[in-house]
């Protein structure tokens, strides 16, 4: 996961600030030489680090904080200020035109950076506004390009304009415009042909659709696993076509994390989404505080929300069903699995945990949260009747033995993988406060009765 090597760096830089009653001028600086180091090893640019990291020591290296109460949590606190700052402080929406107007997006980057997944992703998000977008094949050259958005488009349930691999695309560009005024789009985007480099065929051909069609956003997408060559593409995009705004893929892979926080600094245009996951619904909304929280190792609990209500497929009547039945210690496994399938639409166990801050007080997240164990006890669910999940008094030893055999695992495992879940049962009947109906609602009830297998 992003920013999984510079988090732990920056803990254990805080947690020694935080061990000291009293903090000295040395002692923060002996500090932020630590953060500088491992913002370094994250890939963020040389030049914002020395700025950030300038920044930082003007504002801690004052009697106020180091003589305060807890000087160690307010270094911490201006840290985490400046990391804002850095990322571009507030939120960036795409810009829609007024009215009926019609909005032009004019998608571009590098061959291999998720562009046109990316597209229908944003139309994804879009739809969900209340647009009508209209994606445009205009990638003539890559194999494949423009099967691969008719897929996505269907997916996604949004049209899809294409008119095959022998037009310009400024051409198709043009016809797309005039189609989407005939059906009633209020969105174009257009998925434009990427290079393996930055070329001048390519930014002639970028160039050649803006002057010929009015595009009202122009967002980049770039790989946040190639660090500062992601940043670098940013530049050169921005000099050479202009863009509005970059949008960073494969967030969820194994980046350091440097173009996040190096982006907006360095081009100064605003990160608008980053990309969690290859499903089309994996597309996060970037908001600088957040993201800042992430890296400090404080959470993110309000985008845990918001993934929890979208992946939410329940309605409200079943939602309050759940959570009484939880309350009562009655959830059977039939909840588990439906637990187990929530929990994966939302990156699984580790990722959740991760968002609630709860990486480090557990220990190591990756090595606590055995994977492979959470899939084995999903197999002896599977290998239950109906019945058999609604009412697990039903589980006498001969019917044990059969899932058992279907899980593929021996009889023992089954057994203890049954009591610890009616020790669980046992453990939800003592939390009722954590489940509520819509009012009041705890952890459980806000993340509509999300529940998590132990």
């Amino acid at each position: 996961m992003a920013f999984e090597s510079l988090t732990d760096k920056l803990q254990n830089v805080f947690k020694n600030l935080r061990s000291k009653g009293r903090l000295t001028e040395e002692d923060v600086k002996s500090a932020l030489k630590e953060v500088k180091m491992a913002l370094l090893e994250a890939d963020v640019s040389f030049k914002v680090v020395k700025q950030f990291v300038k920044s930082v020591e003007e504002r801690a290296v004052g009697t106020d904080v180091l003589n305060g109460l807890n000087p160690g949590q307010m270094v911490v606190k201006i840290v985490n200020e400046e990391m804002v700052a850095l990322m571009g402080s507030e939120t960036t929406e795409i810009v829609m035109q007024p009215g009926k107007s019609i909005t032009v997006i004019m998608m571009c980057g590098l061959q291999g950076a998720g562009k046109t997944t990316t597209t229908a992703k944003i139309a994804g998000k879009l739809k969900l506004k209340g647009k009508k977008s209209l994606l445009v094949a205009c990638d003539v050259y890559r194999p494949a390009a423009i099967k691969q958005l008719q897929i996505n488009g269907e997916k996604q349930q949004v049209d899809v304009f294409s008119m095959g691999e022998n037009h310009k695309p400024v051409d198709i560009a043009k016809a797309a415009l005039e189609h989407a005024e005939k059906n009633g789009h209020n969105v174009v985007i257009l998925d434009t042909a990427g290079r393996l480099h930055i070329d001048e065929e390519m930014m002639a051909e970028l160039a050649e659709i803006k002057e010929n069609v009015t595009v009202h956003q122009t967002l980049l997408v770039v790989d946040a696993m190639t660090g500062q060559d992601a940043v670098n593409v940013a530049k050169d995009f921005d000099e050479k076509v202009g863009i509005d705004g970059v949008i960073l893929s494969k967030m969820d892979g194994d980046s350091r994390g440097g173009a996040a926080l190096s982006v907006k600094a360095v081009t100064g245009k605003p990160i608008l989404y980053i990309g969690m996951g290859e499903k089309l619904s994996d597309l996060e909304q970037f908001y600088p505080d957040r993201m800042a929280n992430r890296i400090l190792g404080m959470g993110d609990v309000l985008t845990l929300i918001e993934k929890a209500q979208q992946n939410l497929d329940i309605d409200e009547e079943k939602e309050r069903d759940m959570a009484a039945r939880m309350k009562k210690g009655k959830f059977d496994f039939e909840d588990y699995l439906e637990s187990m399938k929530q929990m994966r639409n939302m990156g699984g166990l580790s990722s959740i945990l991760g968002m609630m801050g709860m990486g480090k007080q557990m220990g190591d997240i990756e090595s606590a949260v055995d994977e492979k164990q959470m899939a084995r006890m999903e197999a002896i669910v599977l290998s239950m009747t109906p019945q058999e999940r609604r009412d697990p008094k039903l589980l006498n030893p001969s019917r044990k033995g059969r899932i058992a055999a279907g899980a593929g695992v021996d009889i023992a495992v089954v057994n203890r993988f049954i009591k610890q879940f009616e020790q669980s049962q046992k453990m939800m009947k003592q939390l009722p406060g954590m489940m509520g109906g819509k009012k009041g609602r705890g952890l459980f009830g806000g993340m509509g009765g999300m529940k998590f297998p132990f």
